[in-house]
C-alpha cells in the first residue's frame, strides 16, 4: 500500500506525537510531578511510537499493521492515564483527547493494511 493511503493516520500519530511531548514538558512543570510520573511515561512512550508508526507507514513497510496495533494500545493506555488529570491540567485533556483519536485512526489503518 502506498504512504498515501496512510495519510489520514500519519498525520494523527504526527498530531499525537507532538501532543504527548507537550504534554510530558507541561506535567514537569506542575507542583506535584511524582503524581504525574505515570501520566508523563505514558506521554513519553505515546509519543515514540506515534513517530515509529509515521516512519513504517511512511515505508510502506509489511508490519504497518503491527505497529499500528501497538500504537493504539499504547494510545488508549496513555488517553486512560490522562483523564485521570484532565479535570486539573488541561494538557492532559488536550493529550487525552488527541491520543483516542489517534488510536481510533491506527484501528482503522491496521485493519485496512491486511485488506
Amino acid at each position: 500500500m502506498s504512504h498515501q493511503n496512510y495519510q489520514a493516520c500519519i498525520d494523527a500519530c504526527q498530531e499525537c506525537a507532538v501532543e504527548c511531548d507537550h504534554c510530558a514538558t507541561a506535567c514537569l512543570q506542575e507542583p506535584d510531578v511524582q503524581m504525574l510520573a505515570r501520566c508523563i511515561q505514558l506521554d513519553l512512550d505515546c509519543a515514540r511510537i506515534c513517530s515509529t508508526a509515521v516512519h513504517y507507514m511512511a515505508m510502506g513497510s509489511e508490519f504497518v499493521q503491527s505497529v499500528c496495533q501497538l500504537c493504539a494500545q499504547i494510545c488508549d493506555a496513555c488517553a486512560q492515564e490522562c483523564e485521570k488529570h484532565a479535570s486539573h491540567h488541561d494538557h492532559c485533556r488536550q493529550c487525552a483527547e488527541v491520543c483516542r483519536q489517534c488510536a481510533q485512526e491506527c484501528r482503522r489503518m491496521g485493519s485496512m493494511a491486511t485488506a
